[in-house]
């Protein structure tokens, strides 16, 4: 059972094989068909990050994403009936040990609520979980995310009803959770983490040798988180 009291008090929580790992290392080699470079050629590998996806929910993306553990976990968190299940897992960025690392790590937090234009903008009433979804071992050498612990404290401080744009609500997010202690989002193919959507996170660089394969797709709740 996923630790609830966990979530609430550090902002995310790891769901350790939420999901078979024959099913993440059979998607993975899908992504790597879909990126179009080898496993076995480093040389292949010219930039630092690559971005593929998984839009259909069939096959080994369809076992992960509809997992009975995550199923369970996001009733835990969220409530029976507080969250939209997904099709898909979204959104895969393949981080490579390339030099230079992209220029993407900034700490933020991800909108989270949509717009009457169709766009999305971070609010204080979030209507959206991050979900990460391993899909390659990651070690703290391997790009994984790093998450301020506690820091949904800090931003729920700082955020109001207005709507921000990702660049203004990261800054403020930024500066409010500074002093936060930082864990890394490591395990192995099939592990999971819930985050809540006020937790200050980022990307990291490279420094190991295999290239890194992380879902992240937000999660639609029926109703505010308590």
């Amino acid at each position: 059972m996923v630790d609830v009291d966990a979530f609430f008090s550090d902002g995310f929580v790891k769901v350790t094989q939420a999901a078979p790992r024959a099913a993440a290392d059979a998607a993975r080699t899908l992504l790597w068909a879909q990126l179009g470079v080898s496993p076995d050629d480093p040389s292949s590998w010219t930039q630092p990050v690559m971005w593929t996806s998984d839009l259909t929910g069939r096959g080994p993306f369809g076992e992960l994403i509809r997992s009975r553990p995550l199923a369970e976990a996001l009733d835990a968190v969220c409530g029976v009936g507080g969250w939209v299940p997904r099709g898909s897992l979204g959104n895969i960025p393949v981080r490579f040990p390339v030099s230079p690392p992209a220029e993407d790590r900034g700490w933020h937090i991800d909108l989270n609520t949509p717009q009457p234009d169709g766009s999305w903008a971070v609010t204080g009433r979030p209507h959206t979980l991050l979900l990460l979804t391993l899909l390659s071992e990651v070690t703290i050498d391997d790009a994984p995310t790093r998450i301020r612990v506690g820091s949904h404290h800090d931003v729920a401080g700082v955020l109001g009803e207005d709507a921000l744009d990702a660049v203004t609500a990261g800054g403020l997010a930024d500066a409010a959770s500074r002093t936060r202690p930082v864990v890394h989002a490591t395990g192995v193919p099939g592990d999971m983490y819930l985050v809540h959507p006020f937790t200050v996170h980022a990307a990291d660089e490279h420094r190991g040798s295999t290239p890194r394969f992380m879902a992240q797709a937000p999660v639609m709740l029926t109703r505010p988180l308590p």
